[in-house]
């Protein structure tokens, strides 16, 4: 059974439009706090707490209201932290006992749009059958508790120092970062306030950019989306590396010395390297579909097992858990350390590759050098109609792509889940014959759904 608002991260959409607008908004915090009311064992009396967290887009006042309406209807406590990186709202549920964390955030997508993602007590992606409840009582109608049943709501004034010093307890207490000269970029995004104080309290010199939001600037130009704001100011402050997170805090990308920009799949493999020199690296690493292939290969050459999940998180994290693996990621730079928090988290990410520079007395520029990345090509196809990609002809020109890569590559296929457009990714070694096989594949599709 498919869901009807729920994606593979929350809720998403355009502000104004279809479920982002106050009305839907207040119904689904009174949906959800209904379902977290029959849900949760609590003790007689005491009502559910839900805390609510949210980047810096201005539609986030508004959705943060309407949320905040929603669930005291249903007679649920609120807890306010104001602008928070999402990995925080998932540590502050757990570590304030709350039944519920949600985060109000569009991601890396522009101020436009925005959106709702639920997390459960235990600081994870809520289960399907919760999300399934949800959305039943949406389709109810929305009633009021007896007033003396209304939750209350207050804020949490200290919410940025507990997540400041939960994140600095992941980097190991024998080891500093003094010495270093550190740019990082927030992306006018929910890091801006807390980022810049973790490495400098660490020791390091930090040069913060990205780092004031208006309300609608966020990810506009800076962040691990736009990363080339972060090369020039490395170079421009002839700093020793550089740091770019998203909107919300949950991506990470980082800069060496020289400019060069290394991605999810490189920081992965930083990190899995410096955990299996200590033998530290508990079973194998969780990548996705995009994974590059020679990350891949270079940890068959250490016997490192490698396993690909789908695209998103949400995937890489049920590929862990069911492999009781401890560390996965994406190239878009979402990197789980699930011995550290139990979501996907940028400032802990990077200071786990920081750890891994330390301890190997390495610059970021010579750990990156031991992971080279296979090209690889990504063409967006607009279809016209729904296209079956099992059919013979799609088939039939995959295998000719696949033999042209000479068993040296990569070819795949996937519909997008948010747009009417199909992916087409070729990767190999030689980088003229994958740009052209992707072309010939993207023309193959463009052919087929016209």
């Amino acid at each position: 059974m498919s869901k009807q608002y729920f994606g593979t991260d929350g809720i998403r959409g355009r502000v104004g439009e279809s479920v982002i607008t106050p009305e839907f908004v207040m119904k689904l915090g009174y949906a959800a706090g209904r379902v977290l009311a029959n849900h949760e064992h609590l003790p007689m009396g005491k009502r559910p707490t839900v805390l609510i967290g949210k980047d810096t887009r201005i539609s986030g006042y508004m959705l943060e209201a309407s949320l905040e309406a929603g669930l005291s209807a249903a007679g649920v406590d609120v807890l306010l932290t104001g602008p928070m990186p999402t990995p925080a709202v998932a540590y502050l549920t757990r570590a304030l006992r709350a039944q519920a964390g949600i985060v109000i955030s569009a991601s890396h997508n522009p101020y436009d749009d925005n959106g709702i993602k639920f997390f459960s007590a235990q600081g994870t992606k809520l289960p399907d059958d919760i999300e399934y409840a949800i959305e039943a009582e949406l389709a109810k109608p929305m009633q009021v508790m007896a007033s003396a049943h209304l939750g209350k709501a207050k804020r949490v004034d200290d919410a940025a120092g507990r997540y400041v010093e939960f994140c600095k307890s992941t980097f190991p207490n024998h080891l500093d970062l003094r010495g270093l000269k550190i740019v990082l970029d927030c992306a006018h995004g929910a890091t801006y306030h807390v980022a810049p104080p973790v490495f400098h309290e660490l020791g390091a010199e930090v040069i913060a950019i990205g780092n004031q939001p208006d309300g609608l600037n966020i990810n506009e130009n800076v962040g691990s989306t736009h990363p080339q704001a972060l090369q020039q100011a490395v170079v421009a402050h002839h700093a020793d590396l550089g740091i770019a997170f998203d909107g919300d805090g949950d991506r990470v990308m980082m800069v060496d010395g020289a400019g060069q920009l290394l991605d999810g799949d490189q920081l992965l493999y930083i990190i899995a390297m410096g955990l299996y020199a200590k033998g530290k690296l508990k079973g194998g690493v969780a990548g996705t579909l995009m994974t590059n292939l020679a990350l891949e290969h270079a940890l068959q050459k250490h016997q490192i097992p490698f396993g690909r999940a789908k695209v998103g998180d949400r995937y890489v994290l049920e590929l862990l858990q069911e492999k009781n693996w401890k560390l996965g990621g994406e190239n878009s730079g979402h990197i789980l350390t699930l011995d550290k928090h139990t979501s996907g988290d940028a400032i802990i990410a990077a200071l786990q590759v920081l750890q891994s520079l330390r301890e190997s007395g390495k610059t970021l520029q010579q750990l990156g050098a031991d992971l080279t990345l296979y090209p690889q090509v990504l063409i967006n196809v607009t279809t016209q109609q729904k296209l079956d990609l099992q059919q013979a002809a799609v088939q039939t020109a995959v295998s000719q792509a696949e033999q042209a890569l000479h068993g040296q590559g990569r070819v795949l296929l996937r519909a997008s889940g948010t747009e009417p457009k199909i992916r087409v990714m070729v990767e190999g070694l030689n980088a003229a014959l994958v740009q052209s096989q992707a072309e010939q594949l993207a023309t193959v599709i463009r052919q087929l759904s016209a």
